[in-house]
Protein backbone atom coordinates (compact mmCIF):
# COMPACT_ATOMS: atom_id res chain seq x y z
CA UNK A 1 0.00 0.00 0.00
CA UNK A 2 1.38 3.43 -0.96
CA UNK A 3 1.89 5.62 2.07
CA UNK A 4 0.67 9.10 1.29
CA UNK A 5 -0.18 12.20 3.27
CA UNK A 6 -2.71 14.62 1.83
CA UNK A 7 -0.75 17.54 3.31
CA UNK A 8 2.34 16.95 1.23
CA UNK A 9 2.87 18.74 -2.07
CA UNK A 10 5.07 15.86 -3.23
CA UNK A 11 4.58 12.14 -2.70
CA UNK A 12 7.96 10.80 -3.87
CA UNK A 13 11.14 12.87 -3.78
CA UNK A 14 14.81 12.37 -4.58
CA UNK A 15 17.11 14.35 -2.29
CA UNK A 16 20.57 15.03 -3.74
CA UNK A 17 23.28 15.93 -1.24
CA UNK A 18 26.97 16.64 -1.73
CA UNK A 19 29.63 14.52 -0.11
CA UNK A 20 31.38 17.71 1.04
CA UNK A 21 28.36 18.58 3.17
CA UNK A 22 29.04 15.46 5.28
CA UNK A 23 32.47 16.80 6.23
CA UNK A 24 30.99 19.95 7.78
CA UNK A 25 33.78 22.29 8.88
CA UNK A 26 36.35 19.52 8.46
CA UNK A 27 38.43 19.32 5.29
CA UNK A 28 37.23 15.77 4.61
CA UNK A 29 35.81 12.62 6.10
CA UNK A 30 32.45 12.20 7.81
CA UNK A 31 31.40 14.46 10.67
CA UNK A 32 29.15 12.57 13.15
CA UNK A 33 27.34 15.81 14.09
CA UNK A 34 26.40 16.40 10.45
CA UNK A 35 25.08 12.84 10.19
CA UNK A 36 22.94 13.49 13.27
CA UNK A 37 21.58 16.67 11.64
CA UNK A 38 20.80 14.79 8.41
CA UNK A 39 18.87 12.17 10.38
CA UNK A 40 16.84 14.79 12.27
CA UNK A 41 15.83 16.57 9.02
CA UNK A 42 15.03 13.30 7.23
CA UNK A 43 12.93 12.08 10.18
CA UNK A 44 10.55 15.06 9.80
CA UNK A 45 9.59 14.13 6.23
CA UNK A 46 9.54 10.38 6.85
CA UNK A 47 7.13 10.98 9.74
CA UNK A 48 4.80 12.66 7.23
CA UNK A 49 4.96 9.52 5.04
CA UNK A 50 7.02 11.11 2.26
CA UNK A 51 8.61 8.50 -0.01
CA UNK A 52 12.26 9.58 0.12
CA UNK A 53 15.22 8.50 -2.01
CA UNK A 54 18.69 9.95 -1.52
CA UNK A 55 21.82 10.29 -3.65
CA UNK A 56 24.92 11.56 -1.86
CA UNK A 57 28.21 12.49 -3.52
CA UNK A 58 31.68 11.36 -2.51
CA UNK A 59 33.68 14.59 -2.66
CA UNK A 60 34.56 14.52 1.04
CA UNK A 61 36.54 11.31 0.40
CA UNK A 62 37.56 11.32 -3.27
CA UNK A 63 36.53 13.17 -6.40
CA UNK A 64 37.33 11.90 -9.89
CA UNK A 65 38.18 15.39 -11.16
CA UNK A 66 40.18 16.42 -8.09
CA UNK A 67 43.80 17.50 -7.80
CA UNK A 68 44.78 14.09 -6.42
CA UNK A 69 43.29 12.37 -9.46
CA UNK A 70 45.15 14.43 -12.07
CA UNK A 71 47.65 11.77 -13.15
CA UNK A 72 45.20 8.89 -12.89
CA UNK A 73 43.29 7.20 -15.63
CA UNK A 74 39.92 9.02 -15.66
CA UNK A 75 37.87 5.83 -15.42
CA UNK A 76 39.89 4.61 -12.43
CA UNK A 77 39.51 7.96 -10.69
CA UNK A 78 35.77 7.99 -11.33
CA UNK A 79 35.35 4.46 -9.97
CA UNK A 80 37.20 5.57 -6.82
CA UNK A 81 34.73 8.45 -6.57
CA UNK A 82 31.82 6.02 -6.93
CA UNK A 83 33.19 3.85 -4.11
CA UNK A 84 33.47 7.01 -1.99
CA UNK A 85 29.72 7.56 -2.46
CA UNK A 86 29.11 4.03 -1.18
CA UNK A 87 31.11 4.80 1.99
CA UNK A 88 28.99 7.93 2.59
CA UNK A 89 25.79 6.05 1.77
CA UNK A 90 26.66 3.28 4.25
CA UNK A 91 27.30 5.87 6.96
CA UNK A 92 23.94 7.54 6.29
CA UNK A 93 22.07 4.23 6.12
CA UNK A 94 23.60 3.14 9.44
CA UNK A 95 22.74 6.45 11.11
CA UNK A 96 19.12 6.22 9.89
CA UNK A 97 18.72 2.59 10.94
CA UNK A 98 20.21 3.28 14.39
CA UNK A 99 17.57 5.97 14.82
CA UNK A 100 14.71 3.62 13.87
CA UNK A 101 14.28 5.02 10.37
CA UNK A 102 14.24 2.02 8.01
CA UNK A 103 16.74 2.57 5.19
CA UNK A 104 18.24 0.46 2.42
CA UNK A 105 21.26 1.06 0.22
CA UNK A 106 21.16 0.08 -3.45
CA UNK A 107 24.33 0.26 -5.51
CA UNK A 108 24.92 0.63 -9.24
CA UNK A 109 28.08 -1.47 -8.75
CA UNK A 110 27.43 -5.00 -7.47
CA UNK A 111 28.91 -5.62 -4.02
CA UNK A 112 26.56 -8.14 -2.51
CA UNK A 113 28.10 -8.25 0.96
CA UNK A 114 27.61 -4.51 1.32
CA UNK A 115 24.52 -3.39 -0.60
CA UNK A 116 21.58 -4.51 -2.66
CA UNK A 117 22.03 -4.11 -6.42
CA UNK A 118 19.90 -1.33 -7.92
CA UNK A 119 16.71 -2.78 -9.39
CA UNK A 120 14.02 -0.26 -10.25
CA UNK A 121 11.02 -2.35 -9.16
CA UNK A 122 12.67 -3.25 -5.85
CA UNK A 123 13.53 0.40 -5.19
CA UNK A 124 9.92 1.46 -5.77
CA UNK A 125 8.66 -1.34 -3.50
CA UNK A 126 11.00 -0.20 -0.71
CA UNK A 127 9.71 3.37 -1.08
CA UNK A 128 6.09 2.24 -1.00
CA UNK A 129 6.86 0.27 2.15
CA UNK A 130 8.09 3.40 3.90
CA UNK A 131 11.83 2.82 3.64
CA UNK A 132 14.35 5.53 2.79
CA UNK A 133 16.24 4.31 -0.28
CA UNK A 134 19.84 5.48 -0.72
CA UNK A 135 21.39 5.05 -4.16
CA UNK A 136 25.18 4.56 -4.14
CA UNK A 137 27.95 4.30 -6.75
CA UNK A 138 26.55 6.92 -9.11
CA UNK A 139 25.31 5.55 -12.42
CA UNK A 140 27.85 2.72 -12.28
CA UNK A 141 29.70 4.29 -15.21
CA UNK A 142 32.68 6.64 -15.33
CA UNK A 143 32.34 10.15 -16.84
CA UNK A 144 29.01 10.80 -15.10
CA UNK A 145 28.55 12.95 -12.01
CA UNK A 146 26.41 12.14 -8.98
CA UNK A 147 24.09 14.96 -10.14
CA UNK A 148 23.44 12.94 -13.30
CA UNK A 149 23.01 9.82 -11.17
CA UNK A 150 20.48 11.70 -9.05
CA UNK A 151 18.43 12.74 -12.08
CA UNK A 152 18.64 9.26 -13.61
CA UNK A 153 17.43 7.56 -10.42
CA UNK A 154 14.70 10.19 -9.93
CA UNK A 155 13.40 9.51 -13.44
CA UNK A 156 13.58 5.75 -12.92
CA UNK A 157 11.64 5.78 -9.64
CA UNK A 158 9.18 8.34 -11.08
CA UNK A 159 9.94 10.96 -8.44
CA UNK A 160 7.86 14.13 -8.45
CA UNK A 161 10.88 16.39 -7.98
CA UNK A 162 14.60 16.47 -7.23
CA UNK A 163 15.56 18.52 -4.20
CA UNK A 164 19.21 19.52 -4.40
CA UNK A 165 20.45 20.40 -0.93
CA UNK A 166 23.33 22.90 -0.91
CA UNK A 167 24.78 25.49 1.48
CA UNK A 168 23.22 28.44 -0.36
CA UNK A 169 19.52 29.29 -0.52
CA UNK A 170 19.07 28.87 -4.26
CA UNK A 171 20.56 29.71 -7.66
CA UNK A 172 22.18 33.12 -8.19
CA UNK A 173 23.46 34.96 -11.25
CA UNK A 174 26.95 34.86 -9.66
CA UNK A 175 28.53 33.29 -6.58
CA UNK A 176 26.74 34.80 -3.53
CA UNK A 177 29.65 33.78 -1.31
CA UNK A 178 31.96 36.00 -3.37
CA UNK A 179 29.60 38.72 -4.66
CA UNK A 180 27.35 40.64 -2.25
CA UNK A 181 25.30 41.93 -5.20
CA UNK A 182 24.48 38.47 -6.56
CA UNK A 183 20.82 38.17 -7.55
CA UNK A 184 18.79 35.09 -6.62
CA UNK A 185 16.36 33.48 -9.04
CA UNK A 186 13.05 32.17 -7.68
CA UNK A 187 12.27 30.23 -10.86
CA UNK A 188 14.19 29.32 -13.99
CA UNK A 189 13.62 27.25 -17.09
CA UNK A 190 16.14 24.56 -18.03
CA UNK A 191 17.13 26.48 -21.15
CA UNK A 192 17.89 29.58 -19.06
CA UNK A 193 20.13 27.62 -16.71
CA UNK A 194 22.06 26.20 -19.68
CA UNK A 195 22.27 29.48 -21.63
CA UNK A 196 23.36 31.49 -18.59
CA UNK A 197 25.88 28.81 -17.56
CA UNK A 198 24.35 28.65 -14.08
CA UNK A 199 25.86 26.01 -11.83
CA UNK A 200 22.64 24.22 -10.92
CA UNK A 201 23.92 20.84 -12.09
CA UNK A 202 26.23 19.79 -14.89
CA UNK A 203 24.81 20.01 -18.42
CA UNK A 204 24.27 16.25 -18.75
CA UNK A 205 22.13 16.20 -15.59
CA UNK A 206 20.16 19.32 -16.59
CA UNK A 207 19.49 17.97 -20.09
CA UNK A 208 18.29 14.64 -18.71
CA UNK A 209 15.96 16.46 -16.30
CA UNK A 210 14.70 18.70 -19.13
CA UNK A 211 14.03 15.75 -21.45
CA UNK A 212 11.96 14.09 -18.72
CA UNK A 213 10.21 17.27 -17.51
CA UNK A 214 11.53 16.67 -14.02
CA UNK A 215 11.57 19.79 -11.81
CA UNK A 216 14.65 20.53 -9.70
CA UNK A 217 14.60 22.70 -6.58
CA UNK A 218 17.93 24.00 -5.26
CA UNK A 219 17.75 24.94 -1.56
CA UNK A 220 19.84 25.39 1.56
CA UNK A 221 19.78 22.06 3.40
CA UNK A 222 21.78 23.57 6.26
CA UNK A 223 18.76 25.64 7.31
CA UNK A 224 16.73 23.66 9.82
CA UNK A 225 13.22 22.67 8.63
CA UNK A 226 13.82 23.71 4.99
CA UNK A 227 13.29 20.15 3.77
CA UNK A 228 9.96 19.64 5.55
CA UNK A 229 8.78 23.11 4.52
CA UNK A 230 9.59 22.37 0.89
CA UNK A 231 7.72 19.09 0.74
CA UNK A 232 4.74 20.83 2.32
CA UNK A 233 4.68 23.27 -0.59
CA UNK A 234 6.47 26.36 0.73
CA UNK A 235 8.40 28.35 -1.87
CA UNK A 236 12.02 27.92 -0.78
CA UNK A 237 15.14 28.09 -2.91
CA UNK A 238 15.09 28.17 -6.71
CA UNK A 239 12.82 26.00 -8.82
CA UNK A 240 14.03 24.88 -12.24
CA UNK A 241 10.79 24.13 -13.98
CA UNK A 242 10.01 20.79 -15.56
CA UNK A 243 7.68 22.23 -18.19
CA UNK A 244 10.22 23.24 -20.84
Amino acid sequence: MTMHSEKLKYNRVLLKLSGESLAGENSGGINPEILTYFVSEIRKVVDQKLQLAIVIGGGNIFRGLSQSAQKMDRSTADFMGMLATVINSLALKDALNQNDIPAVLMSAIHMVQVTEPFVKSNAINHLKNGKVVIFGAGTGNPYFTTDTAGVLRAVEIEADVILKGTRVDGVYDSDPEKNDNAVKFDELSYIETINRGLKVMDSTAITLAMDNKLPVIVFNFNNKDNLIRLVNGEKIGTKVRGDQ
